[in-house]
């Protein structure tokens, strides 16, 4: 069954990187770019089709886990200039570097804003589908020694809808809005009681709990047990939900990047495509919700990991084309694609390291 989960995965994957090419070619389109190649794939072509009018071919190659845009000229400069110089008495066709600098600017952006703006959408149909969880309480603790509870004022059913005035929903769960509590800090709650809210003050406890027959341990707890109930919503609510939601995500993956640098994230913990592909499968296998959330996040993570300024990505040749706006002339192309070569050479070689220690780590 795992294997179903897998292709599926590979096949999310590969949805998100044609939205982003899809953004980089309707762009191209839009602005009367020539476009020689939109792959789905890499590696050795399996279909194509030509097509006879604009000369544009449509491909779907052998490695699932990836796919391009091929512009005229992006490239090869020399070999445009001699076509061009070949083709003089006919038609004569911009190459992507000889278009103004704010058009290939957007066409570089709009693949990054397709994602993102896929990300809307899945965050939509996440919210919509999935909704939200309340917590109830399932059980209050009481003291081992004395019997004294430590939460007389609850009881078993209430159900939590709010903390601290702020209702809970997609953006904002329980455990988010109690995370900075300390010991012996209160807050309020609201409760639903017999159909009533009730307000209720909640603090944050050294809570002793049983270990076993003759051990007890301490642990900083609210002095209770929850369990959670579902929340269906309506569409407004998760179209009204939706943009927040795909922000929240993205920020999120933000200071991830940031905790990588600073070295409070492990490297171990990221995962290149093969990685993020057994993440998936694992987890949808559990329960096919995990798979509708993956689907904004992934969306979030190829959208803000493109226009990062690394040379080969997307973000990277946007910082090239506005030094080039601003000098009035471009930095020496050569330089430029052996930074972007060597940029992808260092990035597949980084993915596939990164893969490789999921791999042993997944074996320890």
């Amino acid at each position: 069954m795992i294997f179903v989960f897998i292709l599926l995965a590979i096949l999310i994957l590969m949805l998100m990187v044609t939205i982003h090419e899809f953004g980089h070619y309707l762009a191209g389109k839009i602005l009367g770019f020539k476009i020689n190649e939109f792959s789905v794939g890499f590696g050795p072509k399996i279909l194509g089709r030509k097509s006879k009018k604009t000369g544009e071919e449509f491909s779907v190659r052998a490695v699932p886990l990836g796919g391009y845009c091929a512009f005229y000229g992006e490239e090869d400069d020399e070999s445009v200039k001699n076509e061009q110089f070949d083709n003089v008495a006919g038609e004569k066709s911009l190459s992507f570097n000889e278009q103004k600098p704010w058009k290939r600017i957007i066409v570089l952006l709009s693949g990054a804003l397709f994602n993102l703006f896929s990300a809307f959408i899945f965050s939509f149909i996440y919210i919509l589908a999935v909704g939200y969880s309340l917590p109830v309480i399932d059980e209050i603790y009481n003291n081992p020694f004395s019997g004294d509870s430590y939460a007389s004022e609850l009881r078993v059913g209430d159900k939590i809808v709010a903390v601290e005035d702020v209702e809970l929903g997609v953006m904002n769960s329980f455990a988010e809005l109690t995370s900075s509590l300390k010991v012996n800090e209160s807050i309020t709650i609201t409760v639903i009681r017999d159909g009533k809210k009730k307000d209720l003050i909640i603090s944050k406890q050294k809570v002793m709990l049983i270990a076993d027959e003759n051990n007890y341990e301490s642990r900083e707890l609210f002095g209770f047990k929850l369990t959670y109930e579902k929340t269906k919503v309506s569409p407004l609510y998760a179209i009204g939900n939706s943009f927040p939601f795909t922000f929240k995500m993205a920020g999120l993956i933000l200071s991830s990047f940031g905790q990588l640098f600073t070295g409070q994230v492990p490297i171990s913990e990221l995962s290149g495509p093969i990685g993020t592909v057994a993440t998936i499968a694992t987890y949808a296998e559990a329960n096919l919700e995990y798979l509708l959330l993956f689907l904004p996040l992934i969306a979030s993570n190829l959208a803000i990991f493109n226009i990062l300024p690394i040379p080969s990505l997307d973000g990277s040749k946007i910082v090239f084309t506005i030094i080039e706006w601003v000098r009035g002339k471009p930095i020496n192309r050569k330089v430029e694609g052996y930074l972007h070569g060597v940029g992808l050479i260092l990035l597949l070689i980084f993915v596939v390291v990164i893969d490789l220690i999921g791999i042993i780590l997944r074996f320890i």
